[in-house]
This record gives C-alpha cells, sequence and structure tokens, in this order.
C-alpha cells in the first residue's frame, strides 16, 4: 500500500496500539493482519472465560470467595448477582477478615483473568509498599470469583473499611486482554453509586505499568482519607 504521506503514517502508528495503515489485498485486509484478528479475537474469549490459578493466589496469601454468579454464561447475562455476595461467603469474611480496616484490598477476576495474572504480581506489592509510605494500614486481602465493580458496596456492608481497593480484570478487547483497572471508594455501602467511586484504568504493560499503578494508589487512597470521600467531588 503506497501513502501519501508516509512519515506521517508512521507517526500515527508509533502513537497509537490501533489498527491502522495495515494494508489490504484487494477489498481484504491482508491474510497476515486478518490471522492477527483472529488470535487476538480468541485471546480475549478465552480472557473472560478463563479463571486465576490457585498457585497466584496462595502465592499472595489471597484467599478465595465467590459472589452469587455460579457460572460464566450467568456472569455475562446477570451483572447483578456479580455484586452480590452469597451468604457462605458473608461468613467466610467475617470469620477471616479484619473487621472496619483502614484500606481493603479486594481482587477479582472480572471480565479478564488474564489482566489478574499478568499484573498482579506486580502491582499488589506495590501498592502495599504505597500504603506503608503513606502510614496506611490494610485489612486481610482476598479475592472474589466472577465479581463487578459494585460489589464494593456488600463487603462494605460488612467489613465497613474506610476505603476499598479493588484490583479487577477490565473486557478484553483486540489490543490487549491484560487491562486490569483499579477500583476504590471511600466507605463504600450499599446504595453507592459509579459517580462516588474513583477509577485508574488501562493497568498492564502497554497501558499504565502495574507497579506504577500501585505506587500511585497509595497517594490517591491518602487523599482519600484526608477528605473524607471519594468520586466525581474529590479534587485531586
Amino acid at each position: 500500500m503506497v501513502f501519501h504521506d508516509p512519515e506521517g503514517m508512521e507517526r500515527l502508528r508509533k502513537a497509537t496500539p490501533a489498527r491502522i495503515g495495515t494494508g489490504r489485498a484487494g477489498t481484504r485486509p491482508t491474510t497476515r493482519e486478518q490471522l492477527q484478528l483472529r488470535l487476538d479475537h480468541a485471546a480475549a474469549v478465552d480472557s473472560v472465560y478463563g479463571s486465576v490459578s490457585s498457585t497466584l493466589l496462595d502465592e499472595l496469601e489471597l484467599f478465595a470467595v465467590d459472589s452469587e454468579v455460579t457460572d460464566k454464561e450467568l456472569y455475562l447475562k446477570r451483572p447483578d448477582l456479580g455484586r452480590q455476595l452469597p451468604e457462605s461467603s458473608i461468613r467466610l469474611l467475617r470469620e477471616r477478615c479484619i473487621q472496619a480496616p483502614q484500606v481493603q484490598i479486594v481482587v477479582s477476576d472480572g471480565l479478564s483473568a488474564d489482566a489478574i495474572e499478568s499484573n498482579l504480581r506486580d502491582i499488589y506489592p506495590a501498592l502495599l509498599d504505597s500504603l506503608a509510605v503513606q502510614g496506611l494500614t490494610a485489612g486481610t486481602p482476598f479475592f472474589v470469583r466472577k465479581a463487578r465493580v459494585g460489589c464494593m458496596n456488600a463487603i462494605g456492608d460488612i467489613l465497613e473499611p474506610e476505603v476499598i481497593v479493588m484490583l479487577i480484570g477490565e473486557r478484553p478487547g483486540l489490543i490487549t486482554s491484560r487491562s486490569m483497572s483499579a477500583y476504590l471508594g471511600y466507605r463504600p455501602r450499599s446504595g453507592m453509586t459509579d459517580s462516588q467511586r474513583m477509577v485508574l484504568s488501562n493497568i498492564h504493560q502497554g497501558g499504565t505499568p502495574p507497579v506504577e499503578a500501585g505506587a500511585h494508589l497509595g497517594s490517591l487512597i491518602a487523599r482519600m482519607l484526608e477528605l473524607r470521600m471519594s468520586g466525581v467531588s474529590l479534587e485531586l
């Protein structure tokens, strides 16, 4: 393919991971590009339907509980169930977790198990170090299978933390299946809305590096505690 401005096209390619200027064979994508597209789509599907390994959870000393979702198909069709916890999970959290911690760390596979597998080993210790630097203490961390972000509210009702930070796999796309987000809420309880939460998104090696994200989260949490708020009302 011949470009009228090859230098401009090259600058554009370097500025974004999007598929631009990939060429074509007649009216169709090239074979190479079509195969790459199918490979990336398969990786996205695998990430949605995958699971986080028990090896990783054991390594980071995270015990696991379930949301109200029983399988991935139900998770995709009933987001509301991913925001709720069954009685068995509620009982386990009350038995094993510190009540009313300053900061509660929660991890979930969400829509991308691959995001957790790829980033958690880097972001989690960086987050703990950042909290320590800020003079903040964390409660008992744990993992929730098939949770939605709104599960923060249910956890807040049970453990009553000052701040929750949820590290969760985001919906994969054709650029990456490894993007994680960190959602934060000040005193989350039933009824907390999205506008009352903070989010640091696009955490992966091609976006915000996980170590950098973990370091930043500590200062963000400290600000939330200082002003006793989170969401659109918080001035950073």
